[in-house]
């Protein structure tokens, strides 16, 4: 059995080790792979593994090995999954990996921007505390969680992990979901959308893509929030209107924005939210910590033994 690994870098970059897949077969990983040199690479693959790249019918066509595809990623639009169940080809995600990781990387988002950590630390090193007339000095206003009111959209395993350090925080927890259910969360309040982006002072994004919460975050709804909210995407690129978004903040109609994801992935250099005032972004982080990362392959290969042993399991097809 033959199994390529398309994109193996940046699951593991060198930390991990891909030892424990020979077990099963002929291994053969590549760091990244072109789209051009998917067909040549995979052609003779009984398991592909996968993170980005595009795996369409056509493509699928030209690997008659291929019985099994593991994803390195919850999400799993970047394969024709109807095309590989016709195929006889099972396809299995990574679900909820990187709750805690996420939501994690959501309040350091949080508390970057309520405390100015780097605002501050920057002015210290830059020599104004030690010509300060005072003990302290501050450069800009900073505020406490206790009492705010944070909006989550969305109420899968990261959402409710969010709630639940929101709540040790002190903040009343806000919910929009399709699927509200009181009687199992009665510490939260389910809420229409509109009424969340009303009344929310942090707003956190923790949907999945798709066609209804493609731009969910658009100019009518930056337009209902209030000047002084922080937005949060941790979630997908596309559910944010990045121009939006950035002529909000460089407008003062939103206070500030964290994201850890945008619509194309690297960026392109005329994307308006690089250059938006009081906008932080990460490189797609929150999943990267090495304890994830781990976890990530471990389930990849739970994933794997599952499908050989014939009962798949985290089937996606």
């Amino acid at each position: 059995m033959k199994i390529v690994n398309l994109e193996g870098y940046t699951t593991n970059p060198g930390d991990l080790s891909w030892e424990q897949f020979k077990q099963y077969g002929e291994l053969v990983v590549y760091d990244r792979t072109k789209p051009e040199e998917i067909v040549e690479r995979a052609k003779d693959a009984d398991v592909l593994f996968i993170n980005k790249s595009i795996i369409t019918a056509e493509l699928l066509d030209q690997m008659p090995k291929l019985k099994y595809v593991g994803l390195q990623s919850t999400g799993f639009n970047v394969i024709d999954c109807a095309a590989a169940r016709e195929r006889g080809i099972t396809v299995s995600n990574i679900p909820a990996y990187s709750t805690n990781a996420v939501a994690q990387l959501v309040f350091a988002f949080i508390l970057q921007i309520t405390n100015k950590v780097t605002l501050h630390s920057d002015a210290v090193h830059q020599g104004e505390w030690t010509t300060c007339h005072d003990f302290c000095f501050w450069k800009a206003p900073l505020t406490e969680l206790d009492g705010k009111v944070l909006g989550i959209i969305g109420f899968g395993s990261i959402g409710q992990r969010v709630s639940r350090i929101a709540q040790a925080f002190g903040m009343k927890v806000l919910v929009s979901t399709p699927h509200p259910q009181p009687e199992r969360y009665p510490d939260v309040d389910f809420v229409p959308l509109d009424e969340l982006f009303r009344m929310s002072d942090v707003i956190t994004c923790h949907c999945p893509l798709t066609p209804q919460t493609e731009n969910l975050i658009n100019a009518d709804a930056i337009a209902l929030m209030k000047p002084s909210a922080i937005l949060i995407n941790t979630s997908r690129g596309p559910v944010v209107d990045d121009l939006a978004l950035a002529e909000a903040l460089n407008e003062g109609r939103l206070q500030a924005a964290g994201v850890d994801v945008l619509r194309t992935e690297p960026p392109q250099a005329s994307n308006p939210l690089l250059h938006a005032k009081n906008c932080f972004i990460t490189p797609h982080i929150a999943w990267a910590g090495y304890e994830t990362r781990a976890r990530l392959q471990r389930i990849l290969e739970e994933n794997l033994k599952a499908f050989l042993a014939g009962h798949p399991q985290n089937v996606v097809n």
